[in-house]
């Protein structure tokens, strides 16, 4: 490995999650005389709206959320540093984040002032440019196990190309990942992301479900589900499949089951485990790729993978993704071995955008200041669930985190460990704390995403809103 000796020593932290639905929380309305959140009558309306165009009334099946106890979800109409405004004037700490992209807060002013230059000579030309090239120089330069790099434009476009990538070096067909983990919405690896406590078949030998209606036989067929967090089960799925596998892929961090945590020694094993038997290792870094510091999981944790794939916090608000990894596998991207292309690849505008945002997370002091932010608002979460006698437990790292709700307030470890999670729990959190004007992730299976731009008043307004929340918990 070209680059491994760029691996830094990691820290280890704790374990996690819950299982998510797509279906909307029922809760009671609140008064019309509650304190907090101001009406939403014009988000109500836009939905109602909406629905006669789009199909559910929505982009994406994730926003599909509720809000204040009303069924139907914000229309959000502009942001400034930590802060969104809603069509009605409502305005919140964000701590959604646009899933973890917009890492420098809304509307940041060095993004502002660079993008509009981008603007104004040309957003892009479908040929080479020069950003793309300076933002894969400071990929590398950041990245432990990046030699090459690729773009793409969302995370699920560049998991395909890192498997792609990973099939065509090896000659083999075969995709390990974990039940639970998930790396997109595309057919290739959209199995056993979230099945159901009916659906997940035996522990040792977990069922392979497709994540959709509408997704081939053919492509679960080729994917091995292992659960996590278990080295003796790993070890067995590789032995058993050990002709047919290309890669092994794993969110580090399992920011979709509430920022599971990875027991210590886990990705170590996981990694010599691949190496005894010719196997490429993909870290899926969307979420936690220089969101956890500049050298993201990887780095945290000192584990090298061959390939990593990135996007969220790497376009800085701008849809750019990427797959990075070890010469000899890129390489044959490289020369079309493995064929991979893309129109708005690396485009100068979403190129310039990552180029802004990865300077100010190389500073040292900025994402120093994002995990500070963070633990403090974990402690706060700790302390309220003491004060009022609700167990649960608050995982993850500072950057990135989230709160269970389990029985006797355990961390949990794997998958499976979600479906004795308290989700009404969690859903009249999220409500109380939008109510107190703090907008966090509408699933219990996602995390809270810290900006590096919150200020100690803005911290301490979070914890307070999370100190007069806690007692509808009881």
């Amino acid at each position: 490995m070209e680059n491994a000796e760029k691996a830094r020593a990691g820290t280890t932290v704790i374990r996690t999650g819950p299982p998510r639905t797509d279906t909307v929380p029922t809760l009671p309305p609140i008064p019309e005389n509650a304190p907090g959140l101001h009406a939403t009558h014009r988000s109500r309306a836009l939905f109602d709206r909406a629905k006669k165009s789009l199909a559910g009334g929505t982009s994406s099946s994730s926003r599909i959320t509720t809000t204040g106890r009303e069924q139907h979800p914000l229309y959000i109409t502009r942001g400034s540093g930590p802060r969104i405004w809603d069509l009605d004037g409502n305005h919140y700490l964000d701590f959604l984040l646009s899933y973890g992209s917009a890492i420098l807060g809304h509307a940041h002013p060095l993004l502002t002032d660079a993008l509009t230059g981008v603007l104004a000579t040309g957003t892009m030309f479908g040929t080479c440019n020069v950003p793309e090239v300076e933002l894969a120089e400071k990929i590398c330069a950041l990245v432990p196990c990046a030699d090459l790099v690729r773009y793409a434009n969302s995370g699920s476009e560049a998991v395909q190309g890192a498997v792609r990538a990973a099939r065509g070096f090896t000659g083999r067909s075969k995709i390990l990942k974990f039940e639970g983990h998930y790396h997109g919405w595309a057919d290739t690896l959209a199995v056993s992301s979230k099945p159901s406590a009916a659906e997940v078949g035996p522990y040792d030998a977990p069922a392979r479900l497709p994540h959709s209606h509408g997704i081939p036989p053919g492509v679960v067929d080729d994917v091995v589900v292992c659960p996590w967090n278990d080295l003796p089960a790993l070890r067995a799925a590789l032995d058993a499949h050990r002709a047919d596998l290309a890669a092994v892929i794993c969110e580090p961090i399992v920011a979709n089951n509430a920022c599971t945590m990875p027991a210590p020694g886990f990705l170590a094993a996981l990694r010599e485990e691949c190496d005894r038997r010719g196997v490429v290792l993909i870290f899926d870094e969307v979420c936690t790729g220089f969101r956890t510091g500049p050298g993201g999981a990887q780095a945290l944790f000192g584990v090298v993978p061959d390939l990593a794939v990135y996007s969220k916090a790497l376009g800085g608000g701008l849809p750019l993704a990427a797959f990075a990894g070890r010469r000899d596998i890129m390489e044959l991207v490289g020369s079309n071995h493995t064929k991979h292309g893309g129109t708005y690849n690396g485009s100068p505008l979403c190129a310039t955008a990552a180029l802004v945002t990865l300077d100010r997370l190389a500073d040292p002091q900025v994402t120093a200041r994002i995990e500070e932010a963070g633990r403090r608002i974990m402690t706060a979460l700790r302390r309220a669930a003491h004060d009022n006698g609700v167990p649960c437990a608050v995982q993850g790292v500072g950057a990135m985190f989230q709160i269970v709700f389990s029985p006797d307030g355990s961390p949990t470890r794997q998958y499976r460990d979600l479906f004795a999670l308290d989700g009404h729990r969690y859903d009249t959190l999220r409500h109380e704390l939008l109510r107190r004007g703090v907008h966090i992730n509408a699933y219990g299976l996602a995390c809270w995403f810290v900006p590096a731009v919150l200020t100690d008043d803005d911290i301490e307004e979070t914890c307070a809103a999370i100190a007069e929340a806690f007692p509808a918990l009881r």
